[in-house]
């Protein structure tokens, strides 16, 4: 199980294949989301640009409720994605006989 070291300033380094499997570049950003019994999700802030053509084909949305539905449905696609990718890094770590 990957772990880090909390500095005297407060910082971690995010171990490689945490990374790896977040898809993090340096610069990017992770945001940290309230779990349950005091722990937290860690998700990768997508860039807005990520967003670009994810409308094209599509009718242009009439009401701003249609396009958050068509924003809140690809930003899901988006984090499916992520955990898909997430989930074939722990599987090739398996395949290589590395502890899951």
């Amino acid at each position: 199980m990957p772990t880090a070291t909390v500095t005297s300033k407060g910082q971690i380094t995010i171990p490689a294949d945490v990374r790896e499997a977040l898809n993090l570049k340096p610069g990017e950003k992770v945001i940290f989301f309230p779990g349950e019994n005091g722990e937290f999700i860690v998700r990768r802030v997508g860039s807005i640009l990520e967003m670009a053509g994810c409308l094209a084909g599509l009718d242009v949305p009439k009401t701003d409720e249609e396009m958050n539905q068509l924003l809140a449905d690809y930003a899901a696609e988006l984090d499916e994605a992520s955990k898909s990718h997430s989930k074939k890094v722990e599987a090739d770590k398996v395949e290589d006989g590395e502890a899951a």
